[in-house]
Formats: C-alpha cells, sequence, structure tokens
C-alpha cells in the first residue's frame, strides 16, 4: 500500500492593504504577483516577507506580511545595482577566462567589482566589457538560488581557480547558510537577493572607471582591479547622473580654486589648507557672520588648547574609540601622575585635540556653577587634528587639520527641549542665510558599540524626539548611526545640483560630564550632572566653504566675495577718474581692486570674470566727464551704465550680511 501523500501546509500572504491571500501550499513571490495581476509581473523585482528582502523565485512556506517590489520602491536601486555588479562580473569573466571575482557590492549612486587578474585592466577595457553586459542583459538569463553544503562549496570554488571566493565562504560563521546565484552558466557565492532575470536589469547603466584595490582593504594583501559602474531604473535617471558628474566638474572646489585664487594644498602638508589673501577673506567673512548669530543667540567664545595630556582622553572615552585618528607626542616633562601612559622613561602622552568636547568641560569645571548659571553656552572656532589616511583626502572636503564652528550647551534636564528647539531654528535660519533651503533631518539612535546604560540612552533618544516634534520638523531614524555617547540629529542641505551633505549636528549627552565630573549645584542644595549637548552648524569651515564654492559654482553672494568689485578702465585717459572710483568704493566698505593695465577692455573682462569677481566696474573717457561707471554683472553680457553714488549704494546695499540684526 502506498504512503499517503503529504499533506499541503496553507499560506496566508498578508498584503500592505490589510488583505490576505491564502494559497494551498508554498507559494514564490512571482505566483503571488501573478495571481494579483499580469501587469505586476512584469512590474516586480523581489518581495519582502516579513520585512527582508527576498527572490521571487523563493518558496514562502509560512504565513506572512508581503509586499512586491518594483522599480518605484526605494530599495530597487540597491537592487539593481547589485545584479548590475554580478553582470559585471559575468562579463569580465566571459571576455577574460582566467580573471577571479572577489567582492562586488552596490554603493552610493553605482556599483563595483573587484578583479584579481595578472594584467590589471585599464580604461580602454570598460568599453568593450560594457557591451558585453548589454549582450547578457538581452539574453534575459534565468537567475536561481541555490543552498549548497559549506566544504563542498570552498572545494568547487578551489577547484575552478576560485581562491578568494573559497576564502570567503571558509570565513563566514558556521551555521549560516552558503547560497550560490546562478546567472545562465554563470555562478557566484552571494547572499542575494537577485532580480529573477538578466533582463529586469534594463540598459540604465554604465561603466566609469578604473582603479586599483587591496583584497579586504588591507595594503598587506595583493593588489586588485576595481571597476566602477553606476545603475539607474531608466535611462532618464541615467542621463540625469551623467549630467550631475559634468556640472559637478565644472564646480569642483578645487579647480575654482586655484582659479580664484583662494588657496592650495601641498604634498609637504598632508590634508592643511593653505590660505591665501582671497580665500582666507572668504574665511572670515564667513566665520564673523557665524560669530555674530552665536554672539546674538546668547553663546559666550572660549579658546582651549590644541594640546592635551592624554588622561583627557581616556577619561572622555575617545582614547580607545579613536586613538588610531588622533596624532600624539611624547611630553618630556617628567609626569607626577602614576596613572599617565608612558612612551618610555618619564616621558607621557599627548595628543592634538580632534574635538573640542573635554576642553569646553574642563572650562565648565573652573569654580561652582549653580541651577541658575545655566545653560552655560561655549562657543569656539576650535581647531582640531584627525589622523585622516591619505587615500580619503579630499580638497577642502576631507583635511586633517579642520576648524569647526564647535560649542557644547550646559542645561539642565528640563532645558533639553527648549534649547535644542532654539539651536534647529538658528541653523535653519543660518542655511537660509547662506543659500540653502533645502534640509532634511536624520535621527541617529545608539549604535552597538556605545557608552552608558541603556536607561541614559532612552532618556537622551526620547529628548531628541520631543525637540524634533517641539521645533515642528519631519525627520527620519538611522538606527545605530549616533555618537558612541550620545543620540544626535544630523543636519543634510542640497546644494544647486542637487547632492545633500551632512554639515550640522546636535549631540544629546548624558555620558561625558559623568565620565569627566561635571556638575552644578540644583535648587536642592545637591551636586547634579549637567545635560552636555554638542552642535555644529557649519561642521567644519574648511568642508563648508568646499561646499559653498560648489554650491554656487564660485559666484559667491556679494558679501562673501573675496573681491566685490574690480575697476577697469577703457582706455588710460580715465585712469585718474577709476582711481577717484575704486577709493569711493572701498570708503564705502567694499572689497574693490584697480585694475589700469594697458590692455584691451575685452580682455580685462574676461580675465575677472574668469576669476568670478561679482561686479566690474567699467569707465572710459565719457564715464569720466559725466560722473557715471557701466557695471557689468558676472554672467550677463549686459552693460547698466549709472550714477557712480547709485551703482556704489546698489553694491554696499547687496552687500550686507545676512541677518545683520542679530535675534534677541
Amino acid at each position: 500500500m502506498n504512503d499517503p501523500a503529504p499533506v499541503k501546509k496553507p499560506v496566508s500572504l498578508t498584503l500592505p492593504d490589510g488583505s490576505v491571500r491564502t494559497f494551498d501550499g508554498p507559494v514564490t513571490g512571482l505566483r503571488l504577483a501573478g495571481d494579483i495581476g499580469p501587469g505586476l509581473v512584469k512590474a516586480a523585482l523581489a518581495i519582502y516577507v516579513n520585512g527582508a528582502l527576498w527572490d521571487l523565485k523563493r518558496e514562502i512556506d509560512f504565513d506572512a506580511d508581503v509586499a512586491i517590489m518594483t522599480s518605484k520602491d526605494e530599495g530597487a536601486l540597491d537592487l539593481l545595482r547589485h545584479d548590475a555588479a554580478h553582470v559585471l562580473a559575468e562579463a569580465v569573466q566571459e571576455l577574460f577566462p582566467g580573471t577571479q571575482v572577489t567582492i562586488g557590492p552596490n554603493i552610493e549612486d553605482g556599483f563595483y567589482y573587484d578583479f584579481a587578474r595578472d594584467e590589471p585592466f585599464t580604461e580602454d577595457d570598460l568599453a568593450v566589457i560594457e557591451a558585453r553586459m548589454h549582450e547578457i542583459v538581452e539574453r534575459d538569463e534565468a537567475i536561481t538560488r541555490e543552498v549548497w553544503d559549506r566544504n563542498e562549496a570552498i572545494d568547487h570554488f578551489k577547484s575552478i581557480g576560485e581562491i578568494y571566493k573559497a576564502e570567503i565562504i571558509a570565513d563566514l560563521p558556521e551555521g549560516e547558510p552558503i547560497t550560490v546565484y546562478r546567472q545562465g552558466d554563470w555562478k557566484d557565492l552571494c547572499r542575494g537577493p537577485h532580480l529573477p532575470s538578466t533582463g529586469k536589469l534594463g540598459t540604465a547603466f554604465k561603466l566609469m572607471k578604473v582603479a586599483g584595490a587591496y583584497w579586504r582593504g588591507d595594503a598587506r594583501n595583493e593588489m586588485l582591479t576595481r571597476i566602477y559602474g553606476t545603475a539607474w531604473r531608466d535611462r532618464k535617471e541615467l542621463k540625469a547622473y551623467l549630467h550631475r558628474l559634468e556640472e559637478a566638474a565644472k564646480r569642483d572646489h578645487r579647480k575654482l580654486g586655484r582659479e580664484m585664487d583662494l588657496f592650495h594644498l601641498q604634498e609637504e602638508a598632508q590634508g592643511s589648507v593653505f590660505w591665501h589673501p582671497n580665500g582666507y577673506t572668504v574665511w572670515l567673512a564667513l566665520e564673523n557672520y557665524i560669530r555674530m548669530r552665536l554672539a546674538g543667540a546668547g553663546y559666550r567664545e572660549v579658546k582651549t588648547p590644541q594640546l592635551l595630556d592624554s588622561k583627557f582622553w581616556e577619561q572622555s572615552g575617545h582614547w580607545s574609540k579613536f586613538r588610531e585618528n588622533m596624532f600624539v607626542v611624547p611630553d618630556e616633562v617628567p609626569s607626577t601622575d602614576e596613572d599617565a601612559p608612558v612612551l618610555s622613561g618619564d616621558s607621557r602622552l599627548m595628543a592634538l585635540k580632534p574635538m573640542n568636547c573635554p576642553a569646553h568641560v574642563q572650562i565648565f569645571k573652573q569654580g561652582i556653577k549653580s541651577y541658575r548659571d545655566l545653560p552655560l553656552r561655549l562657543a569656539e572656532f576650535g581647531c582640531c587634528h584627525r589622523n585622516e589616511a591619505h587615500g580619503a583626502l579630499h580638497g577642502l572636503m576631507r583635511v586633517r587639520q579642520m576648524t569647526q564652528d564647535d560649542a557644547h550647551i550646559f542645561c539642565r534636564e528640563d532645558q533639553v527641549t527648549s534649547e535644542s528647539v532654539a539651536f534647529c531654528q538658528l541653523l535653519i535660519s543660518v542655511y537660509k542665510d547662506l543659500g540653502f533651503d533645502d534640509v532634511q533631518v536624520k535621527l541617529a539612535t545608539r549604535p552597538d558599540v556605545r557608552a552608558g546604560e541603556d536607561a541614559v540612552w532612552d532618556k537622551a533618544e526620547k529628548g531628541l524626539e520631543d525637540a524634533l516634534v517641539a521645533a515642528g520638523l519631519e525627520y527620519e531614524v538611522t538606527p545605530g548611526e549616533g555618537a558612541f555617547y550620545g543620540p544626535k540629529l544630523e543636519f543634510h542641505l542640497s546644494d544647486a545640483i542637487g547632492r545633500t551633505w551632512q554639515c550640522g549636528t546636535l549631540q544629546l549627552d548624558f555620558v561625558l560630564p559623568e565620565r569627566l565630573d561635571a556638575s552644578y549645584i540644583a535648587e536642592d542644595g545637591e551636586r547634579h550632572r549637567p545635560v552636555m549637548l554638542h552642535r555644529a552648524i557649519l561642521g567644519t569651515l574648511e568642508r563648508f566653504i568646499g561646499i559653498m564654492i560648489e554650491h554656487y559654482a564660485g559666484r559667491l553672494p556679494l558679501w562673501l566675495a573675496p573681491t566685490q568689485a574690480v575697476v577697469t578702465t577703457i582706455t588710460s585717459d580715465a585712469d585718474a577718474y577709476a582711481e577717484q572710483v575704486c577709493a569711493q568704493a572701498k570708503t564705502a566698505g567694499l572689497r574693490v581692486k584697480l585694475d589700469v593695465r594697458n590692455e584691451k577692455i575685452n580682455y580685462k573682462v574676461r580675465e575677472h570674470s574668469h576669476a568670478k569677481v561679482p561686479a566690474i566696474l567699467v569707465v572710459g573717457k565719457r564715464e569720466a566727464e559725466e560722473g557715471r561707471v557701466s557695471v557689468r554683472r558676472l554672467g550677463t553680457k549686459d552693460q547698466t551704465v549709472m550714477p557712480l553714488e547709485d551703482a556704489i549704494a546698489a553694491l554696499v546695499d547687496e552687500a550686507r550680511v545676512p541677518s545683520s540684526t542679530p535675534a534677541a
């Protein structure tokens, strides 16, 4: 007698609208999509199962909440880019047999794959590889998921010469499923998920560049060749992205910095900026503007040492977390502190400060503080140093020596919400003054490695959430991205070509005052710990100036421009009048230069326009006789002739510093 067939267990899948689809047994996302409608089968890319992303062909054998992913969903780009990396790897191995594949993740705006090959790839190889990728997409190869035995997988990849894949498998935790994805006749080790077939990828991808990369990012390992690419939902998105790249290249702050004679960097001072007079003029204008805004908001400016004993960094917790990013020097003076770390003999360690927090706590601790003294807002344009890797340095955007518009607010717990709201309002106002109206806020919560008890973190995270609600700001939560001593708000601004930059921060900290023994006398006569709000608006002046240069494409607002106007002559007959115009403009407070060189006027106008001078005041014999100037503004070919007094008055009005009346 035959055994009875196993009874299938029904599977109920709950869709986002609350409706339930029940099947008589295990069901794939592809079948579910077909059950909903044929249009969804064509659009479906993957399926969320209880929040986890699965392949459409993977069977679901339990009741679950599900949602079909299409190209319109937020996570679709990551999936497409991951698949693009696999199509790239298949194309490379078809074209260049013997090449080993290593790791190929999706990244922001695209993907890459690292290859091991005796002869490294070059930029000339990209066109042929990209063409083969298009062929693979046209073949519409089915993509299927397989679960393999660990040892069999290691043996298999070794047998086909894929030693890197074998090493990856061997390093995976015991018990973790070993999944291999087949793509036609090609296969790769991968956790997935993936599209149902290569045809779903579409053609909106492009290979961008070739670079070197060490295996697993370790300089002691083999050098691999990394091929970068970008992938998008459709050709329109790809075209827009490539246009943004072209525009970004034109706006590159390093290129514009040279043209405007703002700054330079050189090998002998890696990651530190040489500010030229023009650049430092921009710096001072921005610094003075922020100083004015801070004074109006009740901040008191301080200045703290560059070098601090390592004991402060040990007490604060930075030593264990940031030690490798700190510049450390020995102090040859014999130490009387038995607990101070030593290099040899009696030498102890000092460190160039990577941030200002412990130093500001030392100022707070001088003298007895009462609850009536709080909130105490201490601000500093603090010069800090961080030992960034050489390869990570990038113009003004990533430096080793930086100046932060840093401040710390010491307050009572009942003042956290009001102080946080006031800071958010100040920050939004400053960004608006500086030309950034689109600002997104993210709440970064506790990381896995952190200081302080969970109860303290609960209180800190709720404090920032309450402040965001009170300030009326929309926000996104980013789990695990907080600082090691407290959660933080991140303020991301969008520039003129749609890129986002994280600049401002507000961190709520109960931990550091405890670690560094900061206290105040409360109304009950007892000592209490203050809450410490770490905050910055610009982040660092270097990086923010770089962002502004690119945002404005070098055409800075008049109040920030290093040279606000140039007075230049058509003929030497007007030299004396040009000097008079220049002197009068300087007396009115404008930053003006005089150009009476014996050059053609078109040459001079072109040169000053290239240097991004906002206004050129052209004078000739007729202007001298009539007491007028011909005003030419940057970016236009038109000239406006007007009385000298009117021209200067208009420029002076435009050059006023924004929000020049500080808030009470």
